[in-house]
This record gives structure tokens, C-alpha cells and sequence, in this order.
């Protein structure tokens, strides 16, 4: 199924009821007084998350969406029946935003979570309502509410506890192989992955972390360039981020350019990213020997002044990738602890989460502005293209040329 992690669709809820205008009629009854009946609610709209979902592809197609609006009041004070809700299903990690706007109305991050996207209008009411001392056969009733309306943008955003970062054929599908039951394409050329991949890594009997392997980044990915720019969101939920770096490039070019090319593009994608917690890992250690090992492992350490972890492996080779696994779900959990004990360290992280969701929709809202831009100026040097070849008037360039009926 194709993966699709972004739709624009419009959610219209249902209007209410229109309140009836009915008098009562029977036998031996004169004056029986009014008895139309309320109308029914309109049916609102709601998202709910479904586990079973992994795609937002269902709403590439259909992108409109109504709710059924509720029934007129009837006769003898009979209330119309409510319209009914649409529930809409969307994955787990749905992000709802006003288009209009650009509010977020919720996330949705719990299987069967539940949000209300558009309320069904209000029902009219029915001529009883008015009835009084006054007036005892009133003939007033009210419309219904038009339920309310939204265009609406969903962004899908992959739940993980770990996010891998690296150049494209940095071993990021073979980690993920080694150390998750989740199966990948492996080849051994570029921009092999092309949609974000989840695994879930087992570590002892009853301990187990979700892994998420992006689109590799290359140079000048923050300006649009490349595949993993716009899965780079799907990291901002991610606890803890995992830099892999090729060791032995089959280019023989240098750990370290890859390394810094990696950090700069993820700095101007997000600068709040980069304070997330993130280790180095150099992998395919296989392919080197010891020396040559510790030598790379130096420059790149050296280079980017790193001071976090740093973690030598061979994904295919299975070498330290147990260690490393290990040590993840110790800091994962080490770092629930401290959420729950110290309110001070949760504060802090919860803000550092706002400040990557609203860095990483800016520049993916401003990708989007200047491919609008690009996409509309191409057609309008269409449009005077177009323009200039039925044009009848001389440019004033190259020779006279008189026209003759």
C-alpha cells in the first residue's frame, strides 16, 4: 500500500432539524393548541485513531466529507431524530490542523483516541416552544443550525521511541534488519529506502523499543532537495535520535563530511532538533581493520568536537549491535524515571517537543509556499509565452514585417 503522510480534505457536519409548525387535531378537541416538534441535531465529525492504519492513501482520493444532518420536528411534539455522526479513521500519529488557520486541533496518539472536528448544528424548534400565556397558537418556529464546516490538513507523523539519521546507504535498513523482525529493501545503491519503516526491538523478555528508519538526507535536503526532508518530521516525536555514519564510503570519501553534512542540514531544518539527545554510530566496522578503525573513529570525534556517546558496529555483521540496543532501552528508560519524578526535566522536554513540531511545519510550510511560487511562475511564462506567439505586434527586434490582407 502506498505510504501517504500528508492530505488536505473538507469535513462538513451535518446541519440541525427544522423545528415543525403543527396544531393539535382531534375529535371533541377544539383548540387543541400547537404540537410541532423539535428538529434533530445535526451529526458532527470525528477523527478516531486506528491502530490498523499505517497510511493516510484513503484520503489522497476522497477528500470530502459530510455528516447527515437531522430530521424535522414532527406532529404531536415528536422530536426529529438526530443526524448521524461520521467517524473518520486515520493512523495512530494523525496531527489535525485548520487549513484556514494553521491551528492545530489535536493530535492523536492512543488507539481509539477520538477527536471532534466539526460540530452538527443546533436543532430548530418547534412551534410548542412558543406557546404562552399571550399567544396560545403560536406559529413561529426556527431553522435548524448549519452544521459546521472546515477545510482540514492531516499530517502523519510515525510513532517511535528511536530515530536513525545518516547519509543515504548508511546502513540504516541493514540496522534496522539486525536488530527488529522489521524487513526493509537492502541494495547496495542510494535512496534504497523511500518511505519511513518501523521496527520493534526486543530486549530481554519483556522490554521493547520502536525504531524509525527515514529516507536518507543529502546535501541541501532543507532547501527540498532529496527524499528525507519531508519524513524529517516523522523524528520530532522520537526520544532519542541515532546518527549512523558509513566508515568504509564505497566512494573512499571522508566519515566525517558525511557526518557534518548530516548535522548541518538537520540544524537548518530545525535547530531544536539538534538539541535532542542523539548518539554517533559509525557502522560497518566489518569492512576495516582494527587500526584503520580507531583512526576514523578519531578524526570524526575529532571533527565535530562530539562529546555524547559513540557507538562502533557492523549492522550486517550483527558486531555491537546488541550493546548498543542495550544501552538504548537503559536511557529510555532511565529517562522515563526522570519524567516522572522531576517535573522541572518534564517541563523542559515537553517545551523542546513545541518548539521541533513548530520549527518543522514552518519549513515544511515554506518548501510548500516556494514550490506554489515556482509551480504558479512556470505557468504564467507559459500564459506570456502563449501570449507572445499569437501576438500580432512587432517586438521591435529583427526585421519589419508588414502583414498584407
Amino acid at each position: 500500500m502506498k505510504f501517504v503522510d500528508e492530505v488536505s480534505i473538507f469535513v462538513k457536519a451535518g446541519d440541525g432539524g427544522n423545528g415543525m409548525m403543527s396544531f393539535r387535531r382531534e375529535k371533541f378537541i377544539e383548540k387543541g393548541g400547537p404540537n410541532g416538534g423539535d428538529g434533530g441535531d445535526g451529526g458532527s465529525v470525528y477523527m478516531e485513531a486506528d491502530e490498523n492504519l499505517n497510511t493516510l492513501v484513503d484520503y489522497r482520493y476522497t477528500r470530502r466529507f459530510e455528516a447527515q444532518r437531522g430530521e424535522k420536528g414532527g406532529s404531536t411534539d415528536c422530536t426529529g431524530a438526530k443526524g448521524e455522526d461520521l467517524i473518520l479513521p486515520v493512523p495512530v500519529g494523525t496531527t489535525v490542523i485548520d487549513a484556514g488557520t494553521q491551528e492545530i486541533i489535536g493530535d492523536l496518539t492512543r488507539a481509539g483516541q477520538r477527536l471532534l472536528v466539526a460540530q452538527g448544528g443546533w436543532h430548530g424548534l418547534g412551534n410548542t416552544r412558543f406557546k404562552s400565556s399571550t399567544n396560545r397558537a403560536p406559529r413561529q418556529t426556527t431553522p435548524g443550525k448549519p452544521g459546521e464546516a472546515r477545510d482540514l490538513k492531516l499530517e502523519l507523523k510515525v510513532l517511535a521511541d528511536v530515530g536513525l539519521l545518516g547519509l543515504p546507504n548508511a546502513g540504516k535498513s541493514t540496522f534496522i534488519r539486525a536488530v527488529s523482525a522489521a524487513k526493509p529493501k537492502v541494495a547496495d545503491y542510494p535512496f534504497t529506502t523511500l518511505v519511513p519503516n518501523l521496527g520493534v526491538v526486543s530486549v530481554g523478555r519483556y522490554k521493547s523499543f520502536v525504531v524509525a528508519d527515514i529516507p536518507g538526507l543529502i546535501e541541501g535536503a532543507a532547501e527540498g532537495a532529496g527524499l528525507g526532508i519531508r519524513f524529517l518530521k516523522h523524528l520530532a516525536r522520537t526520544r532519542l535520535l541515532l546518527h549512523l555514519v558509513d566508515m568504509a564510503p564505497l566512494d573512499e570519501s571522508d566519515p566525517a563530511d558525511a557526518a557534518e553534512t548530516i548535522l548541518h542540514e538537520l540544524e537548518k531544518f530545525s535547530p531544536a532538533l539538534t538539541e535532542r539527545e542523539r548518539w554517533l554510530v559509525l557502522n560497518k566496522a566489518d569492512q576495516l581493520l582494527d587500526e584503520e578503525r580507531e583512526e576514523r573513529l578519531r578524526a570524526v570525534v575529532e571533527r565535530l568536537d562530539w562529546q555524547g556517546p559513540v557507538y562502533v558496529i557492523s549492522a550486517l555483521e550483527r558486531e555491537g549491535t546488541e550493546a548498543l540496543c542495550q544501552d538504548v532501552m537503559r536511557y529510555l528508560d532511565e529517562r522515563a524515571l526522570r519524567i516522572a519524578e522531576e517535573p522541572e526535566y518534564a517541563e523542559a522536554l515537553a517545551e523542546l517537543d513545541q518548539r521541533i513540531e513548530d520549527e518543522a511545519r514552518a519549513r515544511l510550510q515554506a518548501l510548500d509556499d516556494q514550490r506554489a511560487l515556482r509551480r504558479a511562475g512556470l505557468k504564467s511564462a507559459d500564459a506570456l509565452e502563449d501570449e507572445d506567439d499569437f501576438d500580432d505586434e512587432d517586438d521591435g527586434d529583427g526585421p519589419e514585417i508588414f502583414y498584407v490582407r
